[in-house]
């Protein structure tokens, strides 16, 4: 049974310009060649392996599914020419993706609507790319994410995912034994549900798709999490001013337990980029 009570929305409303300083610009988990190289470099570097798998166009319409502040939406429509459509369940995000993309003149060719991702209200086959970037663990119906991506995809066309996975299944008693840890992540990320990287690959392939590339960056997205802990020491004040003291102290104490989760190989990372059959 799906929990109604629950909003991704609120999550998001409520922690978005904090992030913004922990998480760097990008808002999401960083690849690393090094441990010991910028976030920054890293979370480019993801974003460079989805525009690998994306294999973008010039003229290209793109659904960005879960686009945070829109700053992939702005690069890619920047560098490739494409037109890009940004949705998101966050009010706040909206507004702050379209503040930005204001500032950047990319108001042409960047858009964001409130849409939910599960059911976004789009024609079928209205979009030549679609681009899912570290939303799905926050949607309770992953499938419905699927089945809607493909859909509104042309057929032709391209998807790229990632997101944090699941390597294995957690016992009860651990998870009555951690629950104070996962209560602080809860508190920390919204109330996420990882699920196994070969769960989302059938479900891609199941609904139509061609899965081309599958890959586990568990062990390159290790470090993401010091980087988060040394954000949080540099921006420490401005922080607690956005989030208050007890956000703050949850946030630093999940990177220790998140780290502890890719560590034991409970919690990992991967990417998928899929193609659509073109019709014969």
């Amino acid at each position: 049974m799906t929990d109604q009570s629950y909003q991704p929305a609120d999550h998001y409303d409520r922690v978005t310009q904090a992030w913004r300083l922990l998480l760097g610009a990008e808002l999401h988990y960083g690849v690393f060649a090094d441990p010991a190289e910028p976030l920054d470099d890293a979370t480019r570097r993801l974003t460079q392996l989805m525009i690998d798998g994306a294999r973008f166009e010039p003229g290209n319409r793109v659904l960005d599914v879960g686009c945070g502040t829109g700053a992939q939406a702005r690069h890619n429509a920047q560098a490739f020419g494409v037109d890009v459509v940004g949705i998101t369940t966050s009010g706040v995000g909206v507004d702050l993706a379209r503040e930005l993309t204001a500032g950047e003149g990319f108001t042409e060719h960047v858009t964001f609507e409130q849409r939910d991702g599960t059911d976004n209200e789009f024609p079928d086959a209205s979009f030549d790319r679609v681009w899912i970037l570290e939303s799905s663990h926050l949607m309770r119906e992953r499938e419905r994410l699927v089945s809607e991506a493909v859909r509104v995809l042309r057929p032709g066309g391209r998807l790229v995912w990632c997101d944090l996975v699941r390597h294995r299944t957690i016992p009860f008693l651990e998870l009555r034994d951690r629950r104070e840890d996962f209560a602080t992540l809860r508190t920390a990320f919204g109330d996420a549900r990882m699920e196994p990287l070969a769960s989302y690959q059938g479900w891609f392939e199941d609904a139509g798709l061609v899965v081309e590339q599958a890959e586990d960056l568990t062990d390159a997205t290790l470090p993401t999490f010091q980087a988060w802990r040394d954000n949080a020491a540099l921006h420490h004040d401005e922080a607690v001013e956005a989030l208050g003291l007890d956000a703050l102290r949850a946030f630093e104490r999940s990177a220790d337990i998140l780290e502890g989760l890719w560590r034991d190989g409970t919690f990992g990372y991967g990417l998928i980029a899929a193609s659509k059959p073109a019709r014969t």
